[in-house]
């Protein structure tokens, strides 16, 4: 069974539109700019990078798991103004998970989830292969477990 992943970032073409918007417009989207003020804690879900302290990220509420099924979802998510999309090799983690705790979801062909779990970032690797050990599990996402929002997705490479 192939274990290999590669993580997918969201598209930044997804965002383009809204980065031009006052902020009355983003309102009525009930988004917003916010200056990042901490480092960890404005993690990007187009770079899959933490935004620098001092810089304009976008607040966003993002559907991330847009399917036909129960299991839709959508939640807040940051975008850093200048983000580059990012490009994962097979198997690699960005920084932004190895030290958060975080909440793995497995989903099925039919976009049901078929298991869940917390576990700290450095043991996310061995988890998501341990998932990719079973022939139902389509894919995965990753969500930070204190606050739950969506992170990325995973998917055998």
């Amino acid at each position: 069974m192939n274990t290999n992943f590669r993580m997918k970032a969201i598209e930044k073409r997804a965002f383009s539109e809204l980065m031009n918007l006052s902020a009355q417009e983003l309102e009525k989207l009930n988004a917003s700019w916010v200056i990042a003020d901490a480092k960890p804690g404005f993690p990007c879900r187009v770079s899959l990078q933490e935004a620098e302290i001092g810089e304009r990220v976008l607040l966003v509420p993002f559907r991330h798991h847009d399917v036909n099924s129960p299991y839709r979802a959508s939640g807040p998510i940051y975008v850093r103004e200048h983000a580059e999309q990012a490009e994962l090799d097979v198997n690699e983690i960005p920084e932004i998970l190895t030290a958060r705790l975080l909440s793995i979801r497995a989903y099925n062909h039919q976009h049901s989830m078929v298991h869940a779990e917390i576990l700290q970032g450095a043991e996310l690797a061995s988890g998501i292969r341990q998932q990719f050990l079973k022939a139902e599990v389509s894919y995965i996402q990753i969500h930070n477990a204190n606050r739950g929002c969506f992170n990325c997705s995973v998917y055998r490479a």
